[in-house]
């Protein structure tokens, strides 16, 4: 059965997500749990402070004058304080994209990641042209940039409205039914396009097309939502779909922020609440979601790549805003749908 919760986490709780030393997350709370009681200004200004304190503007310190992080040409491969990871933090924390650094962090990666005549983002560039290297083109990292790309301003820009098209086009959901199809893109990454998809690269490619707000959503990206979502239905989220009693990796259990090209029960769910779409096939990930809940009401951080990002994001196995906000919203988006 799904977990039934009051409508916000006690104000203890509340309080502690509030404060100003984490000001994306304040961001966040304000805008999602206690939105409909505060004024619009409140808000702004609260999304203003991420900018002005905390890890964003100590990223932003750090970037390179051509807008990338670390060496500009391993904007994949420094793992995981290149441009690729850096701008994907950026964006789940909710950088400004009137920001003219996060402009040119974003005009970096389309410039020297995005393959142009497929769409698709590369984790390899040419060195004749700089562009994105066809062969080089994964489902994970299209997915994480036009997310990131989308929630930094980008989503009417032609080369993400390109790269959508890639997604919708290509990223399969084979649930090892059948043989890939004849194409060059799949017979080079067998582990992303294989008789069965990669988990990750359904994960992020579906996250890229929610991110396209609804009013926005052409037919074609509906349909493929609908499609990538019943493939992790059929998983129950993080079970192997021809026999549910086994957990496909339970890496997928242990909940992180920022999660890179990984994934977690969390974010999955996060997902669907986003989608406002219940099924009973995700009550065995609430279950555990709900479990994972300490007795003070938080959450702890349980996955994480600090040390190997341009920042450190809260210590693991101690109480996390992050997983607590997205928890608290999951929980309470699903468990109030029929």
């Amino acid at each position: 059965m799904k977990p039934v919760l009051p409508p916000l986490p006690d104000q203890l709780v509340l309080d502690w997500l509030l404060e100003e030393d984490n000001p994306s997350v304040r961001y966040f709370t304000l805008r999602d749990l206690v939105g409909p009681d505060l004024a619009s200004a409140q808000i702004h200004q609260a999304r203003q402070a991420i900018m002005q304190s905390g890890p964003v503007p100590a990223i932003l310190g750090k970037q390179n004058p051509d807008g990338s992080w670390d060496l500009p040409e391993k904007f994949y491969t420094s793992k995981y304080q290149g441009t690729v990871w850096t701008l994907l933090v950026l964006a789940e924390l909710a950088a400004d994209p009137a920001d003219e650094r996060i402009q040119r962090a974003c005009e970096f990666i389309l410039n020297h990641s995005r393959d142009p005549d497929s769409g698709g983002f590369s984790y390899q560039m040419s060195v004749r042209t700089g562009e994105g290297l066809p062969s080089g083109i994964i489902p994970c990292l299209t997915g994480n940039m036009v997310y990131s790309l989308i929630q930094l301003g980008y989503l009417d820009d032609p080369r993400v409205q390109m790269a959508l098209h890639w997604i919708i086009t290509r990223q399969r959901a084979d649930d090892g039914e059948t043989s890939p199809p004849s194409d060059p893109y799949y017979k080079r990454y067998t582990n992303c396009f294989g008789r069965h998809s990669c988990h990750m690269g359904v994960a992020k490619a579906l996250k890229a097309l929610v991110a396209v707000p609804a009013a926005k959503r052409t037919p074609e990206i509906s349909a493929k939502i609908d499609e990538l979502a019943d493939y992790f239905l059929k998983h129950h989220l993080y079970r192997k779909s021809h026999d549910l009693s086994q957990m496909a990796k339970p890496g997928w259990l242990r909940l992180g922020f920022p999660l890179m090209y990984n994934t977690d029960i969390l974010e999955l769910l996060g997902i669907f609440a986003s989608l406002g779409r219940y099924d009973a096939r995700l009550d065995d990930a609430l279950a555990v979601l709900a479990s994972k809940q300490q007795p003070d009401g938080r959450w702890l951080l349980e996955n994480t790549f600090n040390g190997k990002m341009q920042v450190r994001i809260e210590q693991k196995g101690k109480p996390s805003k992050w997983i607590t906000l997205k928890a608290w919203e999951v929980l309470r988006v699903l468990s109030s749908l029929v």
